[in-house]
């Protein structure tokens, strides 16, 4: 497994089918061996989250959104929250990703979990902002947030990821 480039992501984002679209700034979100996410919406908890081996009994909590100010800001107290991204994320068979957030969003007290990103995964995906600092956080709508690193397989897949969150959001 390699992981790619700025010059081979950029290649694929070029792509007929992107590998990453609706990016607000390619320039800016590019990264030497990452492509950064921005943030499109974010979401409180409201009910429980359910999840068993064969998902006939997974259940997803139910959320409300948190507002942005006038200036687009959200002002967050600490807790768990979802999130959810600006960009579409198609990932070919012979890929796979996996996303770290960036180093600032660890420095203010705050964190972003995510899972892995299957080859043939398309959608704009969601994942999960903890705010540890006690004095809470502030976002601002758009804030870049996470880097996606993308890494080439030893060999294409046949099938890729066709589970429930394909195409969410779109």
């Amino acid at each position: 497994m390699a992981l790619l480039s700025r010059n081979e992501l950029r290649a694929m984002i070029d792509n007929e089918i992107p590998l990453v679209e609706n990016m607000i700034d390619i320039d800016t979100q590019l990264q030497p061996n990452s492509v950064e996410l921005t943030l499109k919406n974010i979401e409180t908890y409201t009910g429980a989250g359910a999840i068993d081996f064969d998902n006939s009994e997974r259940e997803t909590p139910s959320t409300e959104p948190v507002p942005f100010d006038e200036n687009g800001w959200a002002h967050l107290g600490p807790g768990t929250y979802k999130i959810t991204f600006n960009e579409i994320v198609n990932i070919p068979l012979d890929l796979a990703a996996i996303a770290r957030p960036r180093s600032t969003l660890l420095r203010c007290g705050a964190n972003i979990g995510t899972a892995v990103w299957d080859s043939g995964y398309r959608g704009r995906s969601e994942s999960m902002l903890v705010v540890h600092n006690p004095h809470g956080f502030k976002l601002k709508m758009n804030a870049r947030v996470m880097q996606l690193l993308f890494f080439s397989l030893h060999s294409e897949l046949t099938e890729g990821y066709c589970g429930k969150y394909q195409h969410e959001n779109l």
